[in-house]
């Protein structure tokens, strides 16, 4: 890993991570793609489902964005729901995976290769906005993502991401019990790059802080509504990495951020009564 000094640039990380996921798509598709379903919206290996949480409202006809869509899983099912959603990924082969879903289920996701950094839509076009573990925890510039999203929602304009828990790199990850004893300082903001023989880096992820995402979240002009920390359910034995019953059950693995451009929806659509 290289030094603080050293750090890849923006562009460079995007780059790298974009060559990383074109490779790693079809394994990841393979080994995750049954519990992710090919029309669900799980928010996070916990599997907690946005038909039970709802953190999105009522997407019945509104415009929605999926950043970071993978094979468009959660774009197919906010469709099937009435929703009009797109997709964008930085990778051409999770895109090519989500053809080849959309053929396979009838439900299409127009989606488009894209840095989240640079989206490719007009000024607020969109009523809602959403990314469940997409682009997020790998963009070196998470303000230039946010000011982007924020960008193409209209104004009262909803935005909810789930994100690996901070707390989660503090620890190894390690889904048995080395799992469980801290290695790490919480406030160790370099991040985790995975460089060549050249020294070039071919992947990268970045740790925020809850203190670091809310100042990110409120300097893109977005206002923080809810902050959900899925626990582990009963029942749930699989694991994903360093997500596992063991570790879910005492620590958080995921957080899930529910914020709003500008204030409240208008008109509001939200079904969380």
């Amino acid at each position: 890993m290289p030094g603080a000094t050293d750090l890849p640039r923006a562009h460079a990380v995007a780059a790298a991570n974009r060559g990383w996921w074109d490779s790693q798509a079809d394994e990841y598709q393979s080994e995750h793609g049954e519990f992710l379903r090919d029309v669900g919206f799980v928010w996070g290996p916990e599997g907690l489902e946005e038909s039970t949480a709802r953190l999105l409202g009522d997407v019945r006809g509104r415009q929605v964005l999926e950043v970071g869509c993978g094979a468009g899983q959660c774009a197919r099912w906010l469709r099937a729901e009435g929703a009009h959603a797109v997709g964008v990924d930085l990778s051409f082969r999770q895109l090519q995976h989500a053809r080849r879903i959309d053929q396979t289920t009838g439900v299409t996701v127009p989606a488009a290769t894209a840095d989240a950094a640079a989206l490719p839509f007009r000024t607020a076009t969109f009523d809602v906005a959403c990314s469940a573990y997409g682009a997020l925890p790998f963009v070196a510039d998470v303000d230039a993502v946010l000011a982007e999203v924020a960008r193409v929602l209209r104004d009262g304009g909803r935005w909810v991401f789930s994100v690996s828990h901070p707390i989660r790199w503090a620890f190894p990850d390690d889904p048995g019990p080395a799992g469980l004893v801290v290695e790490h300082s919480y406030f160790d903001r370099t991040p985790y790059v995975e460089t060549d023989r050249a020294g070039r880096a071919k992947y990268a992820e970045y740790h925020r802080t809850l203190g670091d995402w809310v100042g990110a979240l409120t300097r893109a002009g977005f206002v923080l509504r809810e902050l959900v920390e899925p626990e582990w359910p009963a029942g749930h034995e699989r694991s994903w990495g360093g997500w596992s019953p063991r570790r879910g059950r005492l620590l958080p693995g995921t957080a899930i951020f529910r914020c709003e451009r500008g204030g409240a929806l208008s008109p509001p659509h939200s079904a969380r009564k």
